[in-house]
């Protein structure tokens, strides 16, 4: 797949919570290739002082050109990010990295914080409706439910102080998940604590299961070998930018 660098006019730069935000960027080279798990590196205009950043796509609309991104404003550079508006020029470059494998049964998709959003274009884009588990601290962080439940057979939710669906970690309801769900494989993305935890019950289980890792990236290629780490399976060194970020969960967690 051919990798390219696009300057892509912003259509779109939604507040959802006071710390995240949407943002539509019309690229239509790049949306047209893109497939879920994969993630782009982007840059804002000319003037604006940081390197670029790689964000998941958490969704495409390849007819009319756009991706859509979903994130979380931690820093100088996503801070920047949030006060662009439509007309501003952002520059893309993508797709990158290795995505999901799209399953053929039906898949349970586990994601926690911003982990969640490449699992809405991976939820749209399986054959057959899968169900969905998602977890947060609290209501105001499982907003993503309108995003998946389009796509979803059912979202479970859970929430750290009980807020919405169940008290808890999206770990607590897995198993519950499973022994009344019938699931031919798993595939996640969030915090390593909780991949490790999805990716212990999926083998208990004698489901594959795939892990999108999160990792921060000079290059996003491949050349700086700032996102390496040693295959359990391979026992080589991977790097989430050229090898993932979606691996095999043995691989990742032994």
């Amino acid at each position: 797949m051919e990798r390219l660098l696009q300057d892509g006019q912003v259509l779109a730069n939604e507040t959802i919570t006071p710390v995240v935000k949407r943002m539509v960027i019309h690229v239509p080279d790049i949306a047209r290739q893109v497939t879920p798990g994969q993630f782009v590196m982007v840059r804002p205009p000319e003037g604006k002082n940081f390197l670029r950043r790689p964000f998941s796509v958490s969704d495409t609309d390849s007819a009319a050109g756009d991706i859509i991104l979903i994130y979380r404003i931690i820093g100088r550079g996503t801070a920047e990010m949030a006060d662009m508006r439509p007309g501003d020029i952002m520059s893309v470059e993508g797709p990158l990295g290795h995505g999901f494998a799209i399953p053929e049964g039906r898949a349970l998709l586990v994601g926690g914080g911003v982990g969640i959003a490449p699992l809405i274009y991976l939820a749209r884009s399986c054959p057959v409706k899968p169900f969905v588990l998602i977890g947060g601290k609290n209501e105001s962080e499982v907003f993503w439910t309108r995003f998946l439940e389009p796509y979803a057979e059912k979202v479970f939710v859970t929430t750290d102080d009980g807020s919405v669906g169940k008290k808890g970690f999206t770990i607590d309801l897995m198993p519950e998940v499973l022994a009344t769900e019938k699931v031919t494989a798993v595939s996640t993305c969030g915090p390593g604590i909780m991949m490790r935890g999805v990716a212990q019950l999926a083998r208990e289980h004698g489901i594959p299961c795939e892990v999108s890792m999160e990792s921060r990236m000079g290059c996003g290629i491949g050349v700086c070998l700032g996102c390496t780490f040693e295959g359990q399976v391979s026992h080589h060194r991977r790097k989430v930018c050229a090898d993932g970020p979606v691996f095999p969960a043995e691989e990742v967690f032994g």
